[in-house]
């Protein structure tokens, strides 16, 4: 059966959705890959994105054509990486990596970015840890977190200068966060030999509005000016990227008087994508200039289950009149600067735009399956927080996944043995082979949608009474975890456990007899695990002894998701 199945998913990855010839689809990065920094290097693109709790942390996308990503590895891996200051380990839900940036400097590649942590002392103060990696292959291996003591806030940068400088560029509250939240961005000299800052701080921009959440800042230098690209207002509807323009560094800057370059607060919210905002630039080979920023799909209770997804857009340069100014006495000339449009047809984020390389066409599949014949785990798989030790294990001489019982479940800043791939349609099927019998009562191990520790649907078999229960527990956000279906079953080793998401809702079946038929079990409405467009939901295995000590396990044979 296992090689039947394996014969069949091999087919379907063969066969791509390639669309028309002369565009391509958004978002280029389906599923919850928010917070986008992208960086070229002659002609190979590299995008880093948010992963907040998860581990491994800091997806690293690879693309040759802007439209084709491949997930190639991470800044953080090693769960050394995730200990110290930045620490993976029992952060908070919604904590962890925040908003990196990738560069690219002398044959090295940086990752910038913050470790958001509250400590389990609630009388502690919330600590925004600014760190940078290094790698030479963005693949990996990345070093260990350079902490840059005395950096404040969030969402920094790092500008490598033409004339040897090097600057971090920082997010910090302005001290007002009931009306401003976190909205002044300030640079200072980074002295790279001992990784620690020096010099004067510079408080350079409050945003084009003054508003809320200033944040996200990009430095770039083109036509002799530096110009400084933010996130503000919030990300929800009101999302935007501001941009603003100085002779000097250190400022002042002037504000492009179009701000905002990017939004969908002018939109209606049926519209197809809402929230954009959150950017980064990248110059092509050819001279051309792209955008990438995170956007949310409207495609369920006006959010998506896949949360912030990474959008493509052209972007020209255009001369704009600034201002006057007096070149000598009597005589003034007009001051002239040219500005980054985002989309210039159109002025936002559409679902189809002309591909960026005519003779490289985007091929579409989203679908994922795992048959543990590899060594190594898929790159798609992550934890909620650096896993325990023998969390599972990879059974090289039956080709399985032995995934460990531990009486740790789903709580708040727990690391509790769940394992899970990103969500990239909403409409999906998810199914796995497993074996499992449980012996101890309270042992329970199967299928998993999750978005948060407080937010998940559990389709397990579980032992109970002495009896072995096929069980489906619902977790909503804001309620009590409530059993929708517990039945009693019988079975000798192994079961099927499938999900379909059609029209809003997920339909659970099993299978007894290898896959050659299915049982409908129940259904629920798919918005009981919905990511409220922050992190995106996961589809995984989960396995629990529920606080009691077991040395059970749970053998899966194959994992499949088919996009529908």
């Amino acid at each position: 059966m296992k090689n039947f199945i394996s014969s069949q998913v091999f087919f379907l990855f063969l066969i791509f959705n390639v669309y028309s010839q002369d565009t391509f689809i958004n978002p280029i990065i389906n599923g919850g890959y928010p917070d986008p920094s992208i960086v070229r290097v002659e002609n190979d693109f590299y995008i880093v994105n948010s992963s907040f709790e998860y581990f491994p942390a800091l997806p690293i996308h690879h693309s040759k054509d802007l439209v084709n990503w491949e997930l190639i590895g991470y800044g953080i891996d090693r769960p050394s990486q995730g200990t110290g200051k930045v620490n993976l380990y029992d952060v908070q839900q919604q904590g962890g990596i925040h908003a990196p940036s990738i560069r690219y400097h002398d044959g090295l590649f940086y990752i910038v970015t913050t470790n958001v942590y509250s400590p389990v002392d609630k009388s502690k103060p919330t600590e925004m840890v600014n760190f940078i990696l290094t790698a030479k292959n963005p693949a990996g291996p990345w070093s260990d977190p350079y902490v840059i003591e005395g950096a404040p806030g969030i969402d920094p940068d790092i500008f490598f200068d033409d004339n040897g400088k090097v600057w971090f560029v920082g997010t910090h509250d302005t001290g007002n966060p009931n009306k401003n939240g976190i909205g002044e961005i300030w640079i200072q000299e980074l002295d790279l030999n001992n990784w620690k800052l020096k010099g004067q701080r510079h408080s350079i921009w409050r945003g084009a509005c003054g508003g809320c959440c200033v944040e996200g800042p990009h430095i770039y230098k083109q036509y002799g000016r530096y110009y400084l690209m933010v996130a503000e207002g919030g990300t929800s509807y009101n999302h935007a990227v501001m941009i603003a323009s100085s002779k000097n560094i250190e400022g002042p800057y002037d504000s492009n008087p179009k701000n905002p370059i990017l939004t969908s607060r002018h939109l209606s919210n049926n519209n197809w994508v809402h929230s954009t905002g959150h950017a980064d630039l990248v110059q092509l080979k050819d001279k051309r200039w792209y955008m990438v920023s995170l956007g949310i799909r409207n495609e369920m209770d006006s959010t998506s289950n896949m949360g912030r997804e990474t959008h493509l857009m052209p972007v020209v340069w255009e001369e704009a009149w600034d201002n006057w100014v007096e070149v000598e006495k009597g005589r003034w000339e007009p001051v002239i600067i040219k500005w980054p449009v985002v989309a210039p047809n159109t002025g936002k984020v559409e679902r189809n735009t002309s591909i960026p390389f005519l003779e490289k066409k985007q091929n579409i599949n989203y679908s994922f399956y795992d048959d543990f014949t590899s060594s190594k785990l898929d790159l798609q798989w992550n934890f909620r927080r650096v896993p325990r030790e023998n969390t599972y294990i990879l059974n090289s001489k039956n080709k399985t996944l032995k995934l460990n019982l531990s009486p740790e479940s789903f709580e708040l800043r727990s690391q509790y043995n769940l394992m899970g791939f990103r969500q990239k349609e909403t409409e999906f099927e998810y199914s796995s082979s497993m074996n499992f019998k449980p012996k101890k009562n309270f042992s329970e191990a199967g299928l998993s949608i999750f978005s948060q520790d407080d937010n998940y649907i559990n389709f397990t078999v579980k032992k109970h009474n002495n009896k072995t229960l096929l069980n489906l527990s619902v977790k909503p956000r804001d309620q009590k975890l409530d059993i929708i279906k517990s039945i009693p079953l019988k079975y000798n080793e192994n079961i099927i456990l499938k999900i379909l998401s059609k029209d809003n809702k997920y339909i659970y079946y099993y299978s007894l007899d290898d896959g050659n038929s299915f049982v409908v079990f129940t259904e629920t409405d798919a918005n009981l695990v919905l990511c409220k467009g922050y992190i995106g939901t996961n589809l995984g295995l989960y396995a629990s002894s529920n606080g009691y000590k077991t040395k059970e396990y749970a053998e899966f044979e194959w994992v499949k998701n088919t996009i529908k």
